[in-house]
């Protein structure tokens, strides 16, 4: 296992999540999962990669971020940060 990496509900939350080649209900899945560790862990700030493909994952991940209580906000990835393939998310404070 790849440290950094979030590959099952087991790992230590990383700072970021790939989901990228994943249905939207595996993804949202593991995106719950992962957003759990993170704020148990005291992430402040975590990525999420869902690629930029047709947009139905981001999508679906954004519509699912705005309504999770973990969440005090998202913002697309910028310059350097992965764009259009990456949501950056702020976590709620503990």
């Amino acid at each position: 296992m790849r440290r950094g990496k979030y590959h099952g509900h087991t790992a230590p939350a990383g700072d970021e999540v790939h989901l990228r080649h994943l249905t939207v209900d595996e993804a949202l899945l593991k995106l719950d999962q992962y957003l759990d560790d993170a704020f148990m862990a005291g992430l402040y700030q975590v990525r999420v990669i869902h690629g930029k493909g047709t947009g139905t994952l981001r999508h679906a991940v954004r519509q699912r971020l705005a309504e999770h209580s973990l969440v005090k906000s998202y913002r697309p990835g910028g310059y350097g940060e992965g764009g259009g393939g990456v949501t950056v998310v702020e976590l709620a404070e503990k």
